[in-house]
């Protein structure tokens, strides 16, 4: 499997400092701005902009923490192209800021006439950036002003490689399609995906009629639990290599009609065990799905990494997603807290992610997945099983009042 060039921009080490015989300037004295917190924006033309704490630095003996990043941006070929281009509308050359602000007590941050810049930092986009070579682009103080005396700003802006393997699985989960690998305009099979539900009536699947929730516009529309869903991943020679299936149904809570926080739906992610010849799995990873607000909220997902010879999970991942338009689920250890154990190195950086649309729409989940956490093909599919797991918790969050989908030989309940 050949990967795809991702560069790795992060900002960090955040740290505003003020010297204490510094005259009151631009309506800023020093004693507020080294009482009042302070934030800043950080900008890059074709990303959301985003935002950060600024810690303030009170001794010329202390320093910033070198290993905190405020912000990450992630940037593929397309991105370095039109950073680099301009038109009409856009300047000649584009430009990495960081816009430093003091945070007014009672003021709320983002809001025009409540915040009061203090300074500027801005660092060019240079063509060599796309080199994919590690680089220093900027570390240590910079000072805001013109005079000896004004706040100094220490960041450290870093270039890091950091290549993906990018899939795409070629039609809906439901329809079992061929997963391929995306390099350029190349599409190469790499995994088959085999969707099945399990339809047989138990006592457990006793439907429910609708006219109990008042809410309901379709009395006669029936609804029973989500369950039986499973996905099984196997590599081109017919071996299986993951699975997903959903461990506990998705219900609805008392009082709603569909999957509420307090009783989540679960699936569990499984891998083969190493050495066995024959068909015995391991748990790797749990993900529990719900909705928050009713028909035109959120699904959230959370997944715990499920180690060996540990009880309890670890939390790895917290995620919203848009009902109605999708989004993206991650598996990013610079937005997230660090993990450890389970075999899965989370001590930094980006690991996975999967991109879905919203309920009811043809989906066809696109994963990406960093380099250094795939030593073999079975790594990968790990994660395409987690993939259609989120990508199927869309439609099991579903309020139960909506009629079923018919998905090819399935009826998605």
């Amino acid at each position: 499997m050949d990967p795809q060039a991702f560069i790795r921009l992060s900002v960090g080490s955040l740290g505003l400092r003020v010297s204490t015989a510094a005259p009151p300037k631009a309506g800023i004295s020093t004693n507020p701005l080294l009482s009042v917190p302070c934030l800043c924006e950080i900008r890059l033309r074709g990303f959301p902009v985003q935002t950060a704490s600024v810690p303030l630095i009170s001794s010329a003996k202390d320093s910033p923490d070198p290993h905190c990043n405020a912000s990450v941006f992630y940037l593929e070929k397309s991105h370095m192209e039109a950073l680099m281009s301009h038109g009409c509308f856009q300047a000649a050359q584009s430009y990495l800021e960081v816009v430093v602000y003091l945070s007014r007590p009672g003021c709320h941050w983002g809001v025009t006439g409540r915040k009061q810049q203090i300074g500027t930092f801005r660092v060019e986009v240079r063509p060599e950036w796309s080199e994919g070579k590690p680089a220093l682009v900027h570390d240590g103080w910079i000072r805001f002003g013109k005079s000896k005396l004004g706040p100094e700003l220490h960041l450290r802006v870093k270039l890091d490689p950091d290549p993906r393997y990018v899939f795409e699985f070629d039609d809906q989960t439901t329809l079992s399609p061929q997963i391929v690998q995306l390099q350029g305009k190349l599409r190469q099979p790499i995994f088959t995906c085999n969707f099945s539900q399990d339809v047989r009536k138990t006592n457990m699947d006793s439907k429910v009629c609708c006219s109990t929730n008042p809410s309901s516009s379709e009395p006669n529309v029936e609804r029973r639990e989500r369950k039986g869903w499973k996905v099984m991943i196997y590599d081109l020679s017919g071996s299986a290599v993951a699975a997903a299936f959903i461990s506990t149904p998705f219900v609805p809570s008392a009082g709603c009609d569909w999957v509420a926080r307090s009783n989540p739906g679960a699936w569990l992610i499984l891998r083969p065990e190493p050495f066995c010849s024959c068909e015995s799995w391991l748990p790797w990873g749990r993900l529990e799905a719900w909705r928050e607000s009713g028909s035109r909220g959120s699904v959230c997902l959370r997944l715990h990494l499920l180690p060996e010879n540990h009880d309890a999970g670890f939390p790895l991942s917290d995620v919203m997603l848009s009902a109605e338009k999708g989004g993206e689920f991650f598996i990013d250890m610079d937005r997230q807290t660090p993990v450890r154990g389970g075999g899965l190195a989370c001590e930094g950086g980006f690991v996975m992610s999967c991109r879905v649309q919203g309920e009811g729409k043809s989906r066809r989940p696109v994963v990406h997945l960093a380099t250094r956490h795939v030593t073999c093909v079975e790594d990968a599919a790990i994660f395409m099983a987690l993939a259609a797991a989120v990508d199927l918790s869309m439609d099991a969050c579903k309020p139960f009042g909506k009629k079923a989908r018919k998905v090819g030989r399935y009826s998605i309940l």
